[in-house]
């Protein structure tokens, strides 16, 4: 056996499916605005996760533009049948409800390539595929109720799928509004046939500390669904904001090749008070069946920091969970971009990247020049070492990003020739829309390649600037607490990320980024 520390991937990586295919188990997650989307993991024990690439990850796949943080991809759901792989998943623009939608992709191969989006005619979010051992198949999803009883009351439905159009067909059959009266936003539904019975899984109270998972049984797949009298049958909501595991839900059942169950789920970490920098993460949970029920974590009833999971070969901990430290080159495949592909922004360069300026910033929805990866750790340096001939006015830097509106950076900038030195190394606070600068230093080489490091230790970010083999020099520090989404609102960790802005002029200039350093400080 196995041990599995929980989270199995640490950092911004909710809303986690599952499916088994022989011995290999495969895993996705949401990513909204960033690209590459949708990640896809492998393992064999369910422990040691390695990622073999990416749902979307070519341009035109689908159409990111303008879409503001926390839109964009939601809640995928991966399945497998007869040699084929199957993912829905939903693209939400908030800022305009016409454009995006449901879809639907497929693949021989889970590293890819995937097709191109085949666009389902329903609203809602969440869907979710279901393939019935008669060989029909069904998509169910969710959305606010037609016919409310409460406030943001929602209903799961269901409709068929002919497997050779992949349109729905037939008529639509309502097989869920709540296990819990007064509970908001059912989501994550999921479907399974086991012994004869179907289960419907899904997490309501919405995804923050009222998450909670529930299940209902039925003995034919449109209904009737009889709801658990435990439920929910998993969830920390009544264990307060103080609990080191909170937001508990989204779950999705997997059954081993032994014949054991489990879940993945999404769950935060609170550290300094009640927020969660890292985001919502996946963890993993045993489940045994008793009386005809799932039953989440057995002999606890909460999520446990450590499981016992199935050993198949020698296997070692995957990049995105955490344990690679160093630079961070260009075919690792944690780098992320704003509604583009880290490749449509820059050019790889040995170690690092050439990165061009471009006229949006981190401000705009537009196409910002910014390669990021998500934070994983609690305590952690991020290093960017670069060298850049700016005009006047123009910036690259360091940013700890939660959105358009709120986010930090460390940037060098240069001032009018007249000024002597001609460079600044600047702070930024960026809250709620509202810059306040938290410090400034002068940069005495005019010339020279800099590094600037984001420092974390808990809530507080240390923001630093050296030249390379240098003792670097605190510029400012930031309140992580103003950072995360309890503070700031959305669905999102934080990304740590190099980027570079001519501020709205046009310009010639590239950032040449030597190396990027994701250093955990275990």
């Amino acid at each position: 056996m196995t041990v599995v520390r929980n989270p199995v991937l640490p950092g911004c990586y909710p809303d986690p499916s599952i499916c088994r295919v022989g011995d290999d188990f495969y895993l996705v997650t949401s990513t909204f605005e960033y690209l590459p989307g949708l990640p896809v993991f492998r393992s064999k024990d369910l422990a040691h996760w390695e990622q073999i690439g990416h749902v979307v990850d070519r341009a035109g796949q689908l159409d990111y533009s303008g879409i503001a943080s926390s839109g964009g991809l939601y809640a995928p759901t991966l399945r497998h049948h007869d040699g084929v792989f199957w993912l829905v998943c939903t693209l939400v623009d908030q800022q305009d409800e016409s454009r995006g939608g449901n879809f639907l992709m497929t693949a021989t191969d889970p590293a890819g390539p995937w097709s191109d989006p085949v666009w389902l005619d329903v609203d809602g979010i969440d869907p979710s595929i279901f393939f019935d051992d008669d060989g029909r198949v069904w998509v169910h999803g969710t959305r606010l109720a037609r016919d409310p009883e409460w406030f943001h009351q929602t209903e799961v439905w269901l409709r068929e799928l002919d497997p050779q159009t992949k349109a729905l067909t037939g008529p639509e059959h309502i097989l869920w509004t709540g296990a819990v009266r007064g509970a908001v936003w059912a989501e994550g539904p999921h479907l399974y046939k086991v012994d004869g019975a179907y289960y419907l899984l899904a997490a309501e109270g919405g995804t923050e500390i009222h998450h909670a998972i529930s299940v209902a049984r039925a003995e034919s797949v449109t209904g009737p669904y009889v709801g658990n009298k435990g439920n929910p049958i998993l969830t920390h909501r009544h264990l307060g904001r103080g609990v080191d595991v909170v937001g508990v839900g989204h779950a999705d059942l997997v059954q081993d090749a032994d014949g054991a169950w489990w879940a993945v789920l999404l769950a935060m970490r609170p550290y300094g008070g009640y927020h969660y920098n890292l985001g919502r993460e996946t963890f993993l949970v045993p489940v045994t069946w008793e009386d005809g029920w799932p039953v989440f974590a057995p002999g606890q009833g909460r999520v446990p920091s450590q499981v016992e999971a199935p050993t198949r070969g020698d296997a070692q901990p995957g990049i995105a969970q955490g344990h690679e430290s160093g630079v961070i080159c260009p075919h690792d495949p944690r780098w992320t971009a704003l509604r583009h592909l880290p490749t449509e922004l820059a050019t790889p360069r040995g170690d690092g990247w050439d990165l061009p300026l471009r006229p949006d910033t981190l401000a705009d929805t537009g196409a910002p020049a910014f390669l990021g990866v998500r934070q994983q750790h609690m305590d952690v340096d991020v290093r960017v070492t670069f060298h850049a001939d700016l005009a006047v006015g123009e910036d690259v830097g360091l940013a700890v990003r939660q959105s358009e509106q709120d986010h930090v950076r460390v940037f060098v900038t240069r001032d009018a020739p007249a000024d002597a030195p001609a460079r600044r190394v600047v702070a930024v606070h960026r809250q709620g829309g509202v810059e306040t600068v938290l410090g400034e230093a002068r940069l005495l080489d005019d010339q020279g390649p800099v590094t600037l490091t984001v420092s974390a230790r808990g809530q507080d970010y240390r923001l630093l600037v050296g030249a390379p083999g240098e003792e670097p020099v605190t510029v400012a520090v930031a309140d992580g607490r103003t950072l995360d989404s309890v503070a700031t609102g959305g669905f999102l960790g934080l990304w740590l990320g190099v980027y570079a802005t001519s501020n709205g002029r046009p310009t010639s200039t590239t950032a040449h980024v030597e190396r990027f350093e994701y250093l955990p400080a275990h």
